[in-house]
């Protein structure tokens, strides 16, 4: 038998006894690794800004990547994760990164990869703010241990330095048959971990 929905606002996550806190910590930790992966590439391929570059037009572009590929390794020449996108653009007048329909894969030690996809990706120039734009979906398949997870939501913002994210639009996390809709959400992931769904919240879920 089904039971829900349930609803009320501001209403804290880990009140939901299947789509528990360890679930959405993860979603968020996937986040601020996505913004760890897109820095690292930058350091790898910095390059120095142009003067004249930068005293002209606004937002000119000093260098672009047309179907990035890269994955970093772990120090056991393990795959730690896979950072791909249709087209790359670093703008030196601002030093601002923009990527095209960028797709990031978390690999785990003992479960399936994380999944993260987004229409564009905006990277501030010291790294302190990563806007997923558009559609974003973040996803990991069942392992033997580990249940689905997907998350859909639109314009998320990370703050890798602070370990937050936020959005403003609608978000739904869905694990096997149980659900979670709002809209609005703010994640804290230093401890004391928490994460806020802001408003209209509504919970589905199948009792075991």
């Amino acid at each position: 038998m089904r039971r829900g929905p349930c609803t009320g606002p501001y209403r804290p996550i880990w009140t939901s006894p299947h789509l528990g806190m360890a679930y959405y910590r993860q979603l968020m930790t996937v986040l601020l690794i996505c913004a760890a992966a897109l820095s690292w590439w930058l350091l790898q391929h910095d390059t120095p800004d142009d003067p004249a570059a930068v005293a002209g037009a606004q937002r000119t572009v000093d260098y672009y990547v047309i179907g990035l590929d890269v994955t970093r390794m772990t120090a056991a020449g393990l795959p730690a994760h896979r950072l791909r996108a249709q087209r790359l653009r670093h703008f030196s007048s601002d030093g601002t990164t923009e990527l095209d329909d960028p797709r990031l894969t978390v690999y785990q030690a003992d479960a399936p990869p994380w999944e993260v996809d987004a229409e564009q990706a905006l990277m501030s120039a010291d790294g302190s703010l990563l806007l997923l734009k558009g559609e974003v979906l973040i996803e990991r398949a069942a392992g033997p241990n580990t249940r689905p997870i997907r998350m859909q939501t639109r314009e998320l913002r990370v703050k890798p330095h602070e370990d937050y994210a936020e959005t403003d639009e609608k978000v739904r996390v869905e694990s096997n048959a149980d659900r979670l809709d709002a809209v609005g959400m703010q994640a804290w992931l230093r401890p004391p971990s928490r994460i806020q769904f802001l408003s209209q919240v509504k919970g589905h879920y199948v009792p075991r």
